[in-house]
């Protein structure tokens, strides 16, 4: 599960209960950090927390005195997890230090609520947010999922003018842009946090293969849906953990895909382990039938039989050369799925198909991280 899946419930509670808290949010770090900008940690009064901003060896710390750091308003304050850095370390750490803002329900509350929306509408979003000075924590979000927030700015010198600016353009970069800017004649730090939509996986096929890959999807905070055509098998009783379980009415494919995978998009992955060649192949068409087809698309089996699914699928939609439009097709789709991780139970062959699709989602290399480290140093965590 991601952070602010464990956050929201906490942040409702204490919301309902009319209780402050502090949110607590990594924008800087310095050296090696186990988290990066954009992590998040929710504090209540009575010591609960949800969420991270370090592998553990900075949360107790961050909390203890929150409160009090934020009794005048928002704060920047500067962890050290280096050894050597200070009196009192707050464990072997990464040995880097990390820059939290710290804010009370007054700013928070919007900003959560904007996270929150994005969350469950999968879309992405962007928060600029001042992170100095006497505005410090003041933010404008943007994304399609966040309605307008005020009238038109004439003054484009101004905080709020300069704060969408920086918004939209890390919106538009699909990057966290953080600069210094002048505002009200005073140079002061912007932060503009880009959070990309939440993941979806469309896993077709409800066999038993399908449940370790769903446990492992959710575990990363992906949104889930599970589909096949056999009714019997396709049960929320089977599936507790999906976020949406549907019986494929087969029969209506691919006229009926507008539809039925209407909520699709460009940076889903989807995985095709049906077992099925007639389901398979109307499945196919239905997705290559939408011009919105996602990111990564993968098919479980060898790729002979993958090649038979894909020309029945391009002769579904009427294509005159279907063997061609298949060979088209193998080429930008995951055929086998998986990385080569020596699988063979159904829990490392969903650890294989998910490790690729982490990788193909975040541009990974896939490399053992010791010989990443050794071509690029910075992009090693802790």
């Amino acid at each position: 599960m991601t952070d602010l899946e464990n956050i929201l419930p906490l942040w409702h509670e204490l919301e309902a209960a009319g209780s402050d808290y502090v949110l607590a949010t990594v924008v800087d770090v310095d050296g090696p950090s186990y988290r990066k900008p954009g992590a998040r940690m929710l504090i209540a009064a009575n010591g609960r927390r949800a969420g991270t901003v370090s592998g553990g060896c900075l949360e107790a710390e961050v909390a203890k005195r929150a409160f009090w750091f934020t009794e005048s308003g928002p704060q920047v304050q500067r962890y050290s997890t280096a050894e050597d850095d200070g009196d009192m370390p707050y464990g072997s750490g990464c040995g880097g230090v990390v820059y939290i803002l710290l804010e009370r329900r007054a700013t928070a509350v919007s900003l959560l609520a904007a996270l929150e929306t994005a969350f469950h509408g999968r879309s992405p979003l962007a928060i600029a947010t001042i992170l100095d000075g006497a505005d410090i924590a003041k933010r404008v979000f943007a994304g399609p999922t966040i309605p307008d927030r005020g009238t038109e700015i004439t003054n484009t010198k101004s905080s709020a003018a300069i704060l969408r600016n920086l918004a939209g353009l890390a919106l538009e970069r699909m990057q966290s842009v953080d600069q210094r800017v002048t505002v009200d004649g005073r140079v002061t730090r912007v932060w503009a946090d880009y959070r990309a939509a939440r993941p979806g996986l469309w896993i077709f096929g409800a066999g038993d293969d399908a449940k370790p890959l769903l446990r492992l999807a959710r575990e990363l905070g992906w949104f889930v849906s599970i589909a096949d055509g056999r009714s019997h098998l396709a049960t929320r009783e089977r599936f507790p953990a999906a976020d949406r379980v549907t019986a494929l009415p087969i029969a209506t494919l691919p006229d009926a895909a507008s539809s039925l995978f209407s909520d699709v998009k460009d940076t889903d992955a989807a995985v095709l382990l049906t077992h099925s060649f007639e389901q398979d192949s109307q499945i196919i068409a239905g997705l290559f039938a939408r011009e919105v087809r996602p990111a990564y698309f993968g098919v479980l089996g060898p790729q002979r039989r993958t090649r038979e699914v894909l020309a029945e699928a391009a002769t579904l939609l009427g294509f005159s050369h279907a063997t061609e439009q298949a060979e088209q097709w193998l080429w930008h789709i995951h055929a086998p799925t998986g990385l080569d991780l020596g699988a063979e139970t159904p829990a490392a062959i969903a650890l294989s198909i998910i490790a690729e699709i982490q990788q193909t989602m975040n541009n990974g290399s896939a490399l053992p991280l010791r010989q990443v480290r050794a071509l690029h140093p910075a992009k090693i965590r802790a």
